[in-house]
């Protein structure tokens, strides 16, 4: 099963489903530790690792389909039923997760992603992961200097190096299964059906992910979709604008 880290509810909370997050690519549950446990005030909230990511375990394939199925896991065991919350690529798991165990879902928030391919490539960060010479790391900031002279963005770095386990000197994401599946990664199943449930499709203004050309293949898959944007933020609209952003999840898990 996933690792996850759960932030029991506050003293006094509702009695709701609780809630779980899913990262997207190269991220990990203590990425959204602020923001589950923010909205741990309400209800209980559940971050994961992915498989692949963070301390869960690395198997193959990286597909949406077991994606899904590894987050319907973890569902089964805190309750059956929860509120879902997923980013880009957990995103995509999570709409995976709607489509094949619809009952296993409450409400859905699909952060800055659709059920489309894209065309983007992530295998230049994967390389430039790979390049670290982590024999001669002592501290992140090793690290992400070399990422540095690798090109990669400051922001990036930073990002990348908390998947950094530098008391083994490796990497916490299985880098090998996730170059095998990229293309898997960047596209979606072509699935039939669709989920009935309250869903809301969170975009930053900034960001090209979801266009208005998606719209009509998100609402064939969810027909009660709700879209929103936060003005002025990119594709990391929960680091970029965390309140407006907690504020936004909030109403929607409330209403």
């Amino acid at each position: 099963m996933l690792n996850w880290i759960s932030h029991p509810p506050a003293p006094g909370a509702a009695d709701v489903p609780p809630l779980l997050i899913a990262h997207g690519l190269y991220g990990s549950a203590r990425n959204w530790g602020v923001i589950a446990k923010r909205l741990s005030d309400q209800r209980q909230v559940v971050a994961v690792d992915m498989r692949n990511h963070g301390q869960s375990p690395w198997t193959t394939p990286h597909r949406y389909a077991e994606m899904a199925d590894d987050l319907a896991e973890v569902i089964g065991a805190i309750g059956g039923r929860a509120d879902v919350l997923g980013h880009s690529m957990g995103g995509k798991a999570a709409m995976m997760l709607a489509l094949r165990h619809g009952a296993a879902v409450n409400r859905l928030v699909v952060a800055d992603i659709a059920p489309v391919p894209y065309g983007h490539s992530q295998m230049q960060f994967i390389e430039a992961m790979r390049a670290v010479d982590l024999s001669t790391v002592e501290k992140r900031s090793d690290a992400e200097a070399q990422l540095a002279a690798l090109g990669v963005d400051r922001a990036l770095q930073s990002f990348f190096t908390q998947s950094l386990d530098l008391k083994e000197k490796r990497w916490r994401l299985n880098l090998d299964a996730l170059a095998a599946d990229m293309d898997e990664i960047l596209s979606f199943p072509q699935v039939e059906g669709h989920w009935d449930g309250a869903a809301l499709f969170l975009s930053g203004s900034e960001s090209d992910y979801v266009k208005p050309e998606y719209r009509p293949r998100i609402r064939e898959l969810f027909p009660n979709a709700r879209f929103a944007r936060l003005s002025g933020a990119g594709h990391w609209l929960h680091a970029e604008k965390p309140r407006e952003f907690e504020a936004t999840v909030r109403a929607f898990l409330n209403a």
